[in-house]
């Protein structure tokens, strides 16, 4: 006998709907309960919401057996599943998926704080059987997702450049998607953290702001390697950058902030992170997020993977080493008049330009040497490969990501307006120009 396919019903477990669980005591007495997720894992399984329903998990354990009553959002069709059980899992890239949709379907039923996901209940699918009730015939696909797919990868490939590429991604995926709000974060120092180095459809960049792995759907998607789709408005699930400013100017915490704004969505209806992969290490995330909800089905789901795939492989090639070309000679610009201070905090690599937070880490690391160069020979025009060999830099051993620091920076201080700019000579070359009066400040924290 051919084992019964969920593919057709993929659309039915998106969770917009509470699902019908009954299971049975040992007796044969039947008990009935709502469950917030029936979550798709393959064509032959499922995982089930675990929350808090004593009577349905005692019989479960009993019996190993259940029945779900699943509806699909847009035609009403509804669906019976016989279930049977296989394991409890509380961690792992299922548990933590089903964990950030179900903070997703607790905010969007205003439950914040009530819903908590216990473990994922993991099923085989004896038998599927349509309920008899009124449905409608399904809307069609409002976009060529192929098409759009292909459009995108090709853009891609066009780009010879790193920070060409990174912008083409996030501009692409607007037009040729649909997509409002798009961003790429590249896994930043000690590979726990990433950074955002491109944005697009947001009032702010964010360019240099940070999402910690766990952190939301975009730092979960990074930990656990897997995509993470939201289809509902969520707050559990926001990024908190404005936490500290707020605790700063109640007097909680003093010195000057070293945060950048994240620029994502306050009331996301739809979100979806897409873990950019080289072999088996996260090197960043892709990330989408729109104000209207449902926006991203599973569908929707396969092309973005598609193209954060293809993504990933273009920036790894990008990022290899090549023969670096051969740039021009030093030529400094003659300052302007005026003068800033560029401010350097060892402790963090932390650097401000006067009294205004610019960057940190390893980015701030490497505007602190170029510039102290600078100061002391003149020269202006510098390399990738000599910032590798530099030990004081502090370059992780893997996930050095050095480029996409250097793009991070570059527009960091475009966005500042500030007189110091790095541009781009060749490959692998670089030039930083001094447009003011530049002094230098080591600060001892």
């Amino acid at each position: 006998m051919t084992a019964p396919s969920l593919e057709p019903l993929r659309s039915a477990m998106e969770g917009v709907y509470a699902s019908i669980m009954a299971t049975l005591d040992e007796d044969g007495m039947p008990n009935v309960s709502m469950i917030s997720q029936v979550h798709y894992v393959d064509p032959q399984h499922v995982a089930l919401s675990y929350q808090f329903f004593n009577k349905t998990r005692a019989n479960l354990m009993t019996t190993r057996m259940a029945a779900v009553q699943i509806a699909d959002p847009e035609t009403f069709a509804q669906y019976r599943l016989d279930l049977d059980y296989i394991e409890t899992r509380t961690e792992g890239p299922i548990f933590e998926t089903m964990k950030a949709k179900l903070a997703g379907i607790a905010s969007h039923h205003g439950m914040d704080g009530v819903f908590r996901l216990l473990g994922a209940d993991i099923f085989s699918v004896r038998s599927i059987e349509p309920v008899a009730g009124h449905a409608i015939p399904p809307r069609p696909v409002p976009r060529p997702l192929l098409a759009a797919t292909r459009a995108t990868c090709a853009a891609m490939d066009a780009c010879t450049d790193l920070d060409d590429l990174l912008d083409a991604a996030v501009v692409t995926l607007h037009d040729r998607f649909d997509i409002s709000n798009t961003m790429v974060l590249m896994v930043g120092d000690g590979a726990r953290r990433l950074f955002t180095v491109a944005s697009h459809g947001y009032p702010r960049s964010g360019i240099g702001s940070e999402v910690a792995f766990g952190e939301g759907v975009i730092g979960v998607a990074a930990r656990e390697c897997v995509p993470i789709r939201i289809c509902h408005m969520t707050s559990d699930y926001g990024y908190g950058a404005s936490i500290s400013e707020t605790a700063r100017a109640a007097g909680l915490v003093a010195g000057p902030g070293r945060q950048i704004p994240f620029p994502g969505l306050t009331e996301p209806g739809s979100q979806i992170a897409l873990p950019l992969m080289s072999g088996s290490t996260c090197i960043g995330v892709l990330f989408a997020e729109t104000p209207e909800p449902m926006r991203f089905d599973f569908e929707m789901e396969d092309a973005l993977a598609t193209c954060a795939a293809h993504l990933a492989l273009r920036i790894t090639l990008l990022q290899r080493d090549e023969p670096e070309a051969e740039g021009p000679e030093d030529t400094a610009p003659p300052p302007v008049s005026g003068g800033v201070a560029l401010r350097f905090h060892p402790l963090d690599q932390s650097v401000f330009l006067d009294n205004d937070y610019l960057i940190k880490g390893v980015a701030g690391a490497i505007l602190w040497r170029l510039a102290r160069e600078h100061a002391d020979t003149g020269r202006t025009d510098f390399t990738t490969r000599e910032l590798r060999l530099d030990g004081s830099l502090r370059l992780p051993a893997h996930a050095e990501n050095l480029d996409a620091r250097l793009i991070l920076l570059r527009k960091r201080l475009e966005e500042r307006n500030a007189c110091l700019r790095i541009d781009k000579t060749g490959r692998g070359r670089f030039r930083l120009n001094v447009l003011c009066g530049l002094t230098l400040v080591e600060i001892t924290d």
